[in-house]
């Protein structure tokens, strides 16, 4: 790795501290904020839990789109800053908006809460598609972009479990109001602004190494991701993964008041988690050294299985469910880093395929694939909050019946690991691009003045 490279893997790194902070408030809160401190009539909270299904996979539609934006801005700045700085301003003031309360409790509220979401979706989109379409483009090396990935998501991490492990006792230090969660939510905004920082002004992008390519038309839009079959793969794969992870994290918080007994104790499950992930992605170098990437899925995948199996009969059990929260989220750390890997594989494969690089048109399946995961994940929590009986507005751990509590644990640890092996099967047939393979498609693309691999350390703008 070159000098050029570490600075780049540390401001790209620091750049997404923030981001996660503000992504993971949203993806793993605000639905516990809108069941148990607005209070919504059931009715209401019902229409506002569809919101988060029905327009996340509308949204996903378009995140297609948001990559074609992003690969056709030209400008001396490159072409993923312009956006990526539009996506978190505007990003930012929709997302207030969600954690505003306006008063509202009828059908009102719905509609403002819909219109919000929709457009933060849209803009966090964006700004994700520009960020993280630039790691590819900053390195071809595949363990240079394992360590830059690597870092990145540790710090991705840092700022997630930031949110995991604070956000309740926190809002709960601050009398769990509205008041208080907007306070949250406004800090947070403005530690994603600041984090953002680092990325816009301190990675320096080597665009010399890519040739000059013309502007990507709409319907050249739908060939780069239609017929390049590895991505396809590679998404379907990612999203039941994506379904089930963030199925389990999302209902984690409901896990620990009504199963385990002590919604206090979340904080400390979300801690363990954090270490676990932390913990995992520091020494995910060191075993990408010495295994190939099919067998650290596929040992990763085993981890996964056993955590979920220690944790479904943890219940009340907080050693059970610390093992089962270290197996299980070390293993799911290995395998979000090694999807990404993947994922940005599918760059050079579908520009060897095709003549052509569209870095983010291809990783714009990455948000794509995070919200129909969200609103799947969403959509189960909802669903089956109804149905074991929880109802809207308690605070304290009110009990509910053998049966409300096997739901919980069938929809938080059965269902995701169903949908988790699914995924690893897809990828162990369907993917082919392994080192071999890579290196060979990075020598044709040198050979046909497509790559210029001699100027791969060098970086011309900033």
């Amino acid at each position: 790795m070159t000098k050029l490279d570490r600075r780049n893997m540390i401001f790209f790194g620091l750049g997404t501290v923030g981001r996660d902070m503000f992504y993971a408030l949203e993806a793993n809160a605000l639905i516990y904020y809108l069941s148990n401190v607005m209070q919504l009539p059931i009715g209401v909270f019902v229409a506002t839990s569809l919101v988060f299904t029905v327009l996340r996979v509308f949204d996903a539609l378009n995140d297609p789109f948001m990559g074609l934006l992003v690969d056709n801005c030209r400008s001396k700045h490159g072409k993923f800053k312009p956006p990526m700085l539009f996506g978190a301003l505007a990003g930012a003031a929709c997302y207030l908006v969600l954690f505003t309360d306006f008063g509202l409790r009828n059908y009102w509220f719905v509609a403002i809460f819909a219109i919000a979401y929709i457009l933060w979706d849209i803009f966090y989109g964006l700004n994700d598609i520009a960020y993280w379409s630039m790691l590819p483009s900053l390195s071809v090396d595949q363990k240079v972009r394992e360590n830059m990935g690597a870092f990145a998501r540790i710090c991705a991490n840092i700022g997630m479990f930031a949110i995991m492990v604070g956000w309740e006792p926190i809002t709960r230090g601050l009398g769990n109001t509205p008041k208080a969660w907007f306070l949250v939510a406004l800090t947070v905004t403005v530690l994603m602004l600041l984090f953002q920082l680092f990325t816009l002004l301190g990675v320096k992008e080597k665009t010399t190494m890519f040739k000059e390519e013309e502007k990507t038309s709409l319907r050249d839009m739908w060939v780069v991701i239609g017929k390049n079959d590895q991505l396809l793969w590679t998404a379907l794969s990612m999203s039941l993964f994506t379904i089930g992870y963030m199925t389990t994290t999302t209902f984690s918080i409901y896990y620990m008041q009504y199963v385990f007994g002590n919604k206090d104790m979340y904080a400390v499950l979300a801690a363990v988690v954090g270490v676990a992930q932390l913990s995992a992605l520091t020494v995910f170098p060191f075993f990408s050294k010495r295994l190939p990437r099919e067998k650290l899925y596929l040992y990763s995948t085993f981890l996964v299985i056993a955590g979920y199996l220690v944790f479904f009969f943890a219940d009340q059990s907080l050693a059970l469910v610390v093992v089962a929260a270290l197996l299980l989220f070390v293993g799911e750390a290995f395998i979000q880093l090694l999807m990404l890997m993947f994922l940005e594989d599918t760059i050079e494969y579908g520009q060897w395929k095709l003549h052509k690089r569209n870095e983010s048109i291809t990783l714009s399946v990455q948000p794509f694939i995070n919200k129909i995961g969200g609103a799947v994940s969403m959509g189960f929590v909802s669903l089956a909050l109804v149905w074991a009986g929880i109802k809207t507005g308690d605070t304290a751990a009110v009990a509910i019946d053998d049966g409300g509590k096997l739901i919980i644990k069938l929809v938080m640890l059965l269902l995701p690991l169903v949908f988790i092996v699914t995924g690893y099967l897809i990828y162990r047939f369907k993917f082919k691009i392994n080192k071999e393979m890579y290196d060979r498609i990075l020598a044709d693309l040198h050979e046909r003045g497509e790559l210029n691999l001699d100027a791969k350390d060098t970086a011309p703008n900033a």
